[in-house]
């Protein structure tokens, strides 16, 4: 299995990096997001973009890929609901469009979080996101 996971610095994601490594089943990870990893594996390759929000700049390096992590989040903390959307439900499904018109038998795995679609801003953002149909006709 060949695996992209986005996030792979954050908590979570470091975690699903660290045991796609340590999967014999994994063959090969792409970590995509703005910093590098800080690691070093024959499995690992790194795809780092100052814009997140550019999705069809790399497909060439996305071809070939079997299942997806999404793992990229933020706090809410402060900001608008706008701005949230942008980061979570706009990043997320923006990707997973791109990800299935270059890999159409991909699976995506969203990583999303307890006490999503109650009644708070970030958990009707979370709710939405996590209900949205990643296809590459959306």
């Amino acid at each position: 299995m060949r695996v992209i996971l986005f996030g792979a610095t954050g908590m979570v994601g470091h975690g699903v990096l660290r045991e796609c490594l340590r999967d014999d089943g994994v063959e090969r990870v792409l970590a995509v997001g703005r910093s590098p990893t800080g690691r070093t594996h024959p499995k690992l390759r790194e795809l780092v973009r100052k814009d997140l929000f550019d999705f069809g700049a790399a497909g060439a390096d996305l071809q070939g890929y079997d299942a997806c992590f999404f793992c990229l989040g933020v706090s809410s903390t402060g900001m608008s609901e706008a701005d949230y959307t942008r980061l979570t439900f706009d990043l997320t499904v923006g990707w997973a469009q791109a990800l299935a018109r270059i890999n159409p038998a991909m699976t995506f795995v969203y990583v999303s979080g307890a006490g999503t679609g109650g009644k708070a801003m970030w958990a009707q953002v979370k709710g939405r996101t996590e209900d949205a149909r990643f296809t590459s006709r959306q």
